[in-house]
């Protein structure tokens, strides 16, 4: 699919990897629907976007009524970049001479809601749009935890969730011409990370074959790939600088 003038729909835009996804599909002259839970959040994308063809709206992934609001004033939908997400990290339990503290159920759902459920209600929406239309593209913004990571119960379930989706719209969707994908980053560069002290930020990019963070840029690359390449259907890409060979 050629990205020029095609409708992308990118949750969680206003900042991170979101924002960066959305930069990059402008820089190639897609036409962009932004979307974060408040339009504050949306108004450096706004600033950096300034001669793209952007909409900036206001989006709760995990509310179905406001994904239908949302996509039902979008004038067309032919890629839904599925980005949007939250953490709430902690141990299962945590026992020091005896249970301090267990993950709350407050914090377990919360992420579900955004991360897996939202991403089913904005893929479906999306889908629905699609197939009454010429086919489309549904990426997923996965994670290297997908296969499980220390303290995240809760974002690790989401994620291998995410992923299962994927393969399986990918081969309910594929008559219609819709294509689905994922992709998995590893550790990157982000706001969050180079907030990190350093002695901890340099235990993690130990673990990393390439020794260093990936770029949010290299993640934007992938995105535009999955986009072009009109046989990638199904797969979940790691990009991750070899974290999980």
């Amino acid at each position: 699919m050629e990205i020029r003038n095609k409708h992308c729909v990118i949750t969680g835009a206003g900042r991170g990897l979101g924002r960066q996804i959305a930069l990059e599909l402008l820089a190639r002259g897609a036409i962009v629907h932004a979307c974060d839970l408040g339009l504050d959040s949306l108004h450096e994308l706004a600033q950096h976007a300034a001669s793209g063809q952007l909409t900036c709206s206001a989006c709760d992934v995990s509310s179905e009524q406001s994904v239908q609001d949302f996509f039902a004033g979008l004038p067309s939908v032919d890629v839904l970049i599925n980005n949007a997400g939250i953490t709430r990290d902690g141990l299962l339990v945590k026992n020091k001479n005896g249970v301090i503290s267990t993950m709350s159920l407050d914090d377990f759902q919360q992420v579900l809601q955004v991360n897996l459920t939202g991403v089913f209600l904005c893929g479906r929406a999306a889908a629905a749009r699609m197939t009454e239309a010429s086919g489309g593209v549904i990426i997923n913004i996965s994670s290297v935890s997908r296969s499980g990571n220390y303290g995240q119960t809760n974002y690790s379930a989401a994620k291998a969730g995410v992923d299962a989706m994927t393969v399986t719209w990918s081969k309910e969707l594929a008559r219609f011409h819709i294509r689905c994908a994922a992709i998995a980053p590893g550790y990157l560069q982000t706001e969050m990370t180079a907030a990190i002290r350093p002695e901890i930020l340099e235990k993690i990019t130990a673990q990393v074959p390439l020794r260093r963070l990936g770029k949010m840029q290299e993640i934007a690359d992938t995105v535009c790939f999955i986009i072009g390449n009109d046989f990638v259907n199904g797969k979940i890409l790691e990009i991750d600088g070899g974290l999980r060979i």
